[in-house]
């Protein structure tokens, strides 16, 4: 039927058999030519609907585009040529075949379709299709057969068919210039990114990544020459659809584990269930033993919350990736098998002498086809997954932060930020690696049974022992799997509560210093490090024993998956209850409303009903601990509803009572993402008492703030966080007493001209948490709260006639002022305290349950005295500097200024890695442990060589016993020995692994033992300027590189270098003419690798350096969400933060790509190595036998396996060994003074506590002015000396010179008689004590935070205790000194942190005590109590009080006055105020007249 269509023979296999092979002219004209026109037509339907549906807009006609179109059109007139040739030939009587006539016809019909497709394509970003590139390959393939038989044809007869050959030979040459102009790549207007435009073979072979490989080699790259990535990879599309799936999952397994519980409470129906969101009870009588035992019930296996729901939503996500990635492997893994096959040919092709050479050639060609296919197949597979596992990373991080938003309180009480960071770095990147190799594991099925398959027909039933020793294996493995996946999970345990004390320690330095406590929460680490160091070990000896390796990353990322489901698994903020409406006669509404923090313990706000009219000014008061921060909350959504709701009209902004600062400019804190107006701007400054702060601060509104505000005074962070809710023009200001950390002055400038009648926000409805009692009059409603319930509300008026709750106070209030009966704010002067933000970790709610609420909250503490009227002077001089401070301050801030930067941008090393880093780590291996680990591997290649030898010459046996009579003494000895040295192997194998996870796990501890002391060691202005999300990363990420990545490069590299000696040593043995091939070869993976690694070590930096800020972000959302949520802002942080996972993706994808870039260029050179041995096989034939070709040709095949392993291990170990170098670089950060020198202080220094300032000068940074200038006085043993003046002054700066926590800029300070700056930082800090203003504590029992180094018997902390006024409140505790105290403290008040802190100074009882604001959050009684209680204890004392308000420091021996860094008065508190000075005004402005007017 065919040989009529030709007139020719369509197939005879006799032309085969010759030594000039050839194919039948007839086979070539037909199925050569129907084979790519049939895929092309195929194939086109489908592809012009895709362009179809992805159409963009149509790109403007390019010189590319009019080239290939033009080549087309010569293809289609050369057809239509060959068929009009075809038709004057045709004069009936010659018969010309029926193919002369349909090829043209059919090539003519394929042009103009061509043409089409071409054409289509100029409404897609990527012009050139993978499909027509294909189709061009295969035709030119197909043509070759054709195009040698025409030329041989002509050769043997010059006439044959001219014509037709020419119009052959010119479409070829023109199919050729058209693949070529395929390999270029169009750029498009509408993406900047290379990979989308890329065309085919460029995307095969990642050509396009040339230009980056090429910049990163000459200089180091940056963030700018990094192409951002496609739309689709960008977070916002993968979380989107992450999200569908996710809720339907998440619901089914919602309602699987409500079934659950059902069942569980039908078996245990006598026991009650605990709620799965218990939390630690947020109020102040929390019940301990209830605590604890919902511990025992945490620790348990027990614990239950919806679960497998997570793998399944990924799946569906990611399947069309899955998919592709699958049939990529699937093809690769049955070309694996193929290599043997073509093998096997080769060696009977060597041994048969009979055959023809072109049957060698032909398996070489195919040999090195079958590679090529199988490592394109692969590195594209490799993409894929990597990508895929990228975005899996990419989705949790985003999916984590989201939940973060909307988490219920109680549910977010469970993570601390260290946890939660946790999540977002180490289990999204176990998740990451297990879809890097997640085909793995049916590949390893898929690849066990075909070898079985083909050693079957090989070999026969002797394959069963093999197979039966690795089904012997599997249930160890099991068993080893799950010990390991155990171990992991106490492992990240471990780090989670490492972690968490990390951050503790970075939030609470300051207080760490002060009392010289660093050791104490150092060993705490180091013993948390020892557990995690001693299960890695343990984990590394098992994986020593664990023979199939690969199947233990899935095991280890269901412990990730676990702790990721129940994370983002948990409850939601209700808002419910919360009702936002339009119409409404009333701004806010509370019907019956009741609310808890926890519903575990009592309702915090019960049955409120209350009515706030719109426009009006609402004061809400109460004692300590009444619900008034708790009514706010419940307000704002925060709380837990039990029954009832709220109403609210319009939108609200709110003024916590922590202040929380962003880390960015002033402007960047009060415009808070809104539109600046220059007008309303300048008026909220001004408003707010700004103006004065700008001028103070270098660089004015831009400024930059250090994270949680660390840079500000609490005043300024009080009223930056007031000026950002004035600046936001909304209908309901929430106010949670936002006067508490300023001056009287002050506090009055901001209620007149912010929150009174006649302030800015008059007009607007207000609700005003307060202890100011004067501004009462002046307020529309007075709602007086009281254990959670509203006692009375009504105008001051109407309660003081009432002769309630309300006048009973006023009347207590009244008796402690003076005679003119006024009440003053306290004129705490907002001082430039560096302590202002360092309260640690995400409990740092400004909204916790009442008990909890007061951080300053009482800073007023009604502190009463007399105002005087005649203050008007300092009140003008007040309005004075706004008003001509106005223009300064805002003007001419372009230039940066020096000290505004506060942060410094994150150091990134560039080039390569030092020498030096290597020699570090291999230092803290250990260098015997190094001999021994190389020792044993040399001994494992040694062994490898010797049994690849010996198999080799017993294959020879073959033939010289010709299989009849083996003689049994021969087998047995080939066995013994090749047996014994696959047991050296083993053996040594399993040395060199144990010794290097010893060594590994060594270098470990030390370097982490580095860092810890060393971070430790640093200054606090290294604490200021760099955020705490940096020092974390080190702690988390490169800390988590050492433990685990590290030690398995390098263990990999010591392999791959060793195995490829043997193997060259083996082939060189065998072949020596190899050498010729081995060298040049060897040159160009060497300059390949020079090239790549400068790329790939620049872009791991670039990912670490962009992976931080992502996780300070975070960190600062969390602390903010009450204020986030309250200005609704939650779309702007989950933007910010989609940008931030953008930035750093865009080095993980580039990372990504540049590893595929290395490897393809690796295996093509590796595949050449496979292709030249086979050629050298083929033409040396003759020289050579069977079994020399099988050990060459197997081991060329491993070469180039290894050959790429090696390079990538090389380039993997110089990234990762980067982490080693961001450790090195904290462990040399500059230290303070050391703890201990050999000059110490007597035993009982100092006795007498006399202080001498000498021309002290100090300055908090380098590049900044001095803040103390010259200071020279003498505190007398047991004076009591004030210290007093207005912000700036530079007050809280002596105390931090005292502790040397600021380093002198000049003159000395001596205690009796010794120079503090002579003798160590802890001789010094442990012989002071201070109460510092903020009351930070740290997780851990009360007892250790009194006395972490346990220095003092139970007695004597009782007694302290005692004194402190604290003992009622432990004694009533269930677990005492015991009693757990959660992070941060926030499971006791603000006030009763305070008494603690009263607590630590009175146990450490030293002869110079400084207060700090020390009884800001304690209500009047306590704080006479507490002034009592100094005077007694510590009158033998020398007590430096720095003062906030003034009648506390009123009976003080001397007052020193401050003012912009110098004494400008020192004297007794009689002389000052006879002195008509600076004093004198200040005493005035409080209403003092005399000393006598402040007693109480």
């Amino acid at each position: 039927m065919v040989e009529n269509f030709c007139n020719s023979t369509f197939w005879n296999s006799s032309f085969l058999e010759r030594p000039e092979a050839d194919l039948p002219l007839c086979f070539e004209q037909t199925v050569l030519v129907w084979i790519p026109l049939g895929f092309l037509w195929l194939l086109a339907p489908w592809q012009l609907l895709h362009v179809y549906k992805s159409r963009t807009k149509r790109s403007p006609i390019t010189k590319f585009y009019l080239a290939k179109q033009v080549l087309v059109g010569f293809l289609l007139i050369l057809a239509a040529i060959e068929l009009a040739l075809v038709l004057t030939e045709d004069s009936g009587e010659a018969t010309i075949p029926p193919v002369r006539y349909t090829n043209p016809i059919l090539y003519l019909c394929t042009w103009l379709l061509v043409l089409l497709i071409q054409d289509s394509r100029q409404w897609c970003i990527q012009k050139n299709s993978w499909f027509l590139s294909l189709f061009w390959i295969l035709s030119i393939l197909c043509g070759t057969f054709q195009f040698q038989t025409l030329i041989r044809a002509l050769l043997q007869d010059s006439n044959s068919n001219l014509a037709y050959s020419c119009l052959f030979f010119i479409s070829y040459g023109f199919q050729i210039l058209i693949l070529i102009l395929y390999t270029f790549s169009e750029k498009s207007d509408s993406s900047n990114n290379p990979s989308s435009t890329a065309s085919f073979l460029s995307s095969i072979t990642f050509s396009w990544y040339d230009s980056i490989v090429l910049k990163g080699y000459k200089q180091p790259l940056t963030l700018e020459d990094v192409w951002d990535i496609d739309e689709g990879l960008k977070v916002k599309t993968v979380e989107s659809r992450f999200e569908i799936f996710m809720a339907k999952e998440l619901q089914k397994a919602r309602r699987a584990f409500q079934k659950r519980q059902q069942k569980k409470s039908q078996r245990n129906s006598g026991a009650t269930l605990h709620d799965l969101n218990k939390n630690q009870s947020q109020s102040q009588d929390v019940l301990v033993l209830e605590e604890t035992k919902k511990k025992k019930n945490k620790s348990g296996p027990t614990e239950d919350f919806p679960k497998s729901w997570l793998i399944k939503t990924l799946f569906k996500t990611f399947w069309i990736m899955l998919l592709k990635s699958f049939f990529l492997k699937l093809v690769h893994d049955i070309f694996i098998f193929l290599n043997p096959q073509l093998l096997k040919l080769l060696i009977s092709f060597v041994s048969d002498h009979n055959m023809y050479a072109w049957t060698g050639y032909v398996y070489a060609i195919l040999l090195f086809a079958v590679t090529l296919i199988q490592s394109l197949c692969l590195q594209s597979y490799f993409q894929l997954c990597f990508i895929m596992g990228m975005s899996v990373r990419t989705t949790v991080i985003a999916s984590v932060y989201k939940k973060a938003l909307t988490l219920s309180n109680l549910a977010r009480k469970k993570y601390p930020i260290g946890e939660t960071v946790n999540l977002m770095s180490v289990d999204a990147q176990k998740l990451m690696d297990v879809f890097n190799y997640l085909h793995l594991l049916w590949s390893t099925v898929l690849q066990i049974v075909l070898s079985i398959f083909f050693l079957w027909s090989e070999l026969g039933p002797s394959v069963l022992a093999g197979v039966g020793v690795m089904v012997l294996l599997i249930p160890l493995n099991g068993f080893l799997a799950t010990k390991n996946r155990s171990i992991q999970f106490q492992n990240m345990k471990n780090k989670d509560r490492r972690l968490k004390i990390m951050n503790e320690i970075l939030s609470g330095i300051k207080i760490l210093k002060y009392f010289a406590w660093e050791p104490s929460f150092k060993d705490q680490v180091h013993n948390l490090r020892k557990k995690e160091l001693k299960n890695l070990l343990f984990f590394g000896q098992l994986q020593s024993l664990m023979i199939l390796i690969l199947q233990v990353t899935p095991v280890l990322a269901t412990v990730s998956v676990r702790r990721l489901e129940k994370y983002l698994g948990g409850d939601d903020l209700d808002t419910s209850a919360i009702r936002h409406v339009r119409n409404f006669d009333k701004a806010v509404q509370f019907s019956e409303a009741s609310f808890t923090w926890d519903p575990d313990t009592e309702t915090t706000i019960q049955d409120v009903n209350l009515d706030i009219m719109e426009g009006q000014l609402v004061a809400v008061v109460g004692t300590v601990g009444s619900g008034k921060s708790s009514l706010m909350s419940a307000m704002l959504g925060e709380m837990e509803n039990v029954h009832g709701h709220i109403t609210i009209k319009g939108t609200t902004a709110y003024v916590p009572q922590q202040s929380w600062i962003q880390n960015g400019t002033i402007k960047d804190n009060i415009l808070f993402g809104s539109e600046f107006n220059e007008k309303r701007y300048k008026q909220v400054l001004e408003a707010c008492a700004l103006l004065p702060d700008l001028e103070i601060l270098p660089g004015g509104d831009l400024a930059e703030i250090g994270e949680k505000g660390i840079n500000l005074s609490g005043g300024q962070k009080q009223r930056v966080s007031l000026a950002r809710a004035t600046y936001q023009n909304t209908d309901i200001y929430i106010l949670d007493d936002p006067l508490s950390a300023v001056d009287a002055h002050v506090g009055k400038h901001i209620f007149e001209k912010v929150l009174g009648p006649n302030g800015l926000l008059n007009g607007k409805t207000r609700l005003l948490v307060t202890h100011s009692i004067h501004f009462l009059p002046q307020v529309d409603q007075i709602v007086v709260v009281g254990n959670g319930t509203i006692l009375e509300k009504g105008s001051y008026s109407d309660l003081l006639a009432k002769k309630g709750v309300f006048a009973k106070n006023l009347k207590t209030f009244i008796k402690y002022s003076g005679p003119e009966g006024e009440v003053t704010v306290n004129e705490e002067s907002e001082e430039e305290n560096d302590d202002g933000g360092l309260i640690a970790g995400v409990e740092e709610l400004p909204e916790e349950a009442a008990s909890l609420t007061m951080k300053r909250e009482n800073s007023l503490r009604r502190t009463l005295s007399r105002s005087s009227r005649s203050s008007g002077r300092n009140q003008k001089t007040l309005k004075n500097s706004l008003k001509t401070r106005n223009g300064s301050a805002l003007k001419g801030k372009e230039g940066v200024v020096q000290g505004q930067k506060l942060i410094k941008k994150e150091f990134m090393e560039t080039g390569k890695v030092k020498f030096s880093i290597y020699l570090k780590y291999l230092q803290a291996v250990g260098w015997c442990s190094i001999f021994c680990i190389i020792f044993a591997f040399i001994l494992n290649s040694t062994a490898f060589i010797g049994s690849n030898l010996w198999l080799s010459s017993w294959t020879g046996d073959s033939q010289a016993f010709n299989g009849t009579n083996y003689p049994t003494s021969q087998r047995d000895m080939r066995i013994g020995v090749y047996a014994a040295l696959g047991i050296a192997q083993g053996i040594s194998v399993f040395i060199g692994t144990f010794l290097s996870v010893y060594g590994c796990n060594h270098a470990s501890k030390i370097l982490h033992e580095q860092l810890l002391n060393n971070i430790l060691r640093a200054p606090m202005s290294f604490f200021d300027t760099t955020p705490t999300g940096r020092i974390v990363n080190r702690f988390t990420g490169d800390i988590s590189t050492v433990d685990d990545t590290l030690p398995q490069s390098l263990r990999s590299w010591i392999v791959c270098f060793l195995s490829i000696i043997s193997i060259i040593v083996m082939i060189c043995m065998a072949t020596p003419i190899f050498v010729v091939i081995v060298i040049p070869l060897g040159i160009i993976y060497v300059s390949i690798q020079v090239f790549y690694v400068a790329t790939s070590r620049q872009l791991r930096r670039l990912d670490s350096v962009t992976r931080s800020p992502i996780y300070s972000h975070f960190s600062e959302t969390v602390l903010g969400l009450p204020v986030i949520r309250a200005f609704e802002h939650q779309k702007r942080f989950k933007k910010q933060n989609e940008a931030g996972i953008d930035t750093n993706q865009k080095c993980v994808f580039s990372w990504i790509i540049s590893n595929r870039w290395l490897a393809i260029r690796l295996e093509l050179t590796g595949n050449l190595i496979i292709f030249f041995s086979a050629l050298l096989l083929v033409i040396y034939k003759d020289t050579l036998n069977g079994d020399t070709v099988g050990l060459v040709l197997s081991n060329a095949l491993n070469i180039t396996q290894t050959l790429n392993w090696l390079v990538r291990m090389t380039s993997e170990t110089e990234t990762n060994i980067v982490a080693v170098e961001r450790i090195n670089e904290y462990i040399n950060v500059e230290n303070e003074a050391p703890w201990v020198t050999d000059k110490r202080p007597p035993a009982d220094w100092p006795n007498k506590g006399e202080i001498r300032f000498s021309n002290y000068q100090v300055r908090y940074r380098p590049e900044l002015n001095l803040v103390l200038k010259g200071i020279t006085c003498d505190i007398k043993s047991t004076e009591k000396v004030g210290v007093v003046g207005r912000t700036g002054a530079g007050k809280s700066s002596l105390t931090n010179c005292l502790f040397r926590i600021l380093e002198s800029a000049g003159g000395q300070i001596t205690i009796d008689g010794i120079d503090i700056a002579s003798i160590g930082l802890h001789d010094l800090r442990g012989k002071l004590t201070i109460i510092p203003q903020d009351p930070i504590l740290f997780s851990g029992s009360l007892r250790m935070n009194l006395d972490p180094f346990n220095k003092y018997s139970d007695e004597e902390i009782w007694k302290a205790l005692e004194l402190a006024h604290l003992k009622p409140f432990v004694v009533g505790l269930p677990l005492g000194l015991s009693h757990e105290v959660t992070e941060a403290g926030d499971n006791l008040s603000v006030g009763q942190r305070q008494l603690v802190c009263l607590g630590r100074a009175l146990l450490q009882k030293s002869k110079i005590l400084i207060l700090d604001e020390a009884t800001a959050a304690v209500d009047l009684e306590t704080d006479q109590l507490i002034q009592t209680t100094i005077r007694n204890e510590f009158s033998q004392c020398t007590v430096i009080t720095i003062a906030h308000r003034l009648h506390t420091i009123m009976d003080s021996d001397k007052i020193m006055v401050l003012d912009d860094g110098k004494i400008v008065e020192y004297g007794s508190p009689e002389e000052l105020l006879e002195n008509y000075g600076p004093f004198y005004s200040m005493a005035k402005e409080a209403g003092i007249e005399n000393v006598n007017s402040t007693e109480f």
